[in-house]
């Protein structure tokens, strides 16, 4: 689903990742850090797909409120994970989103 963001400015956080073999209760934090995710202040949406490689993008107020997602504790468990078991590389970009456009929304 393509996320439902406010006019610009915002945020978005793009998170690329190449994840190991097996699912190692991966999907079940994944869902957790969505959840999670959408209660935090200033969260806008999200949007992922993943093959072999994995996008994920997050959408954001500001900086501070991305700043206070990557402090939660939940995520940063999450994180810590995710570099000893879970993926093989990942980047992060955060980017400010100037000006957005679609169709058929």
């Amino acid at each position: 689903m393509i996320a439902n963001t406010p006019k610009p400015p915002y945020y978005a956080v793009i998170f690329t990742s190449i994840r190991t073999e097996g699912e190692k209760d991966y999907n079940n934090m994944s869902d957790k850090m969505v959840e999670l995710a959408e209660q935090q202040e200033g969260f806008l949406g999200i949007e992922s797909a993943r093959n072999e490689l994995g996008i994920t993008v997050s959408y954001w107020n500001n900086l501070e409120a991305i700043q206070h997602w990557k402090l939660n504790v939940d995520h940063t468990e999450a994180r810590e994970k995710g570099r000893s078991t879970w993926y093989k590389q990942f980047k992060v970009r955060i980017c400010k989103v100037e000006r957005d456009y679609g169709f058929g929304l």
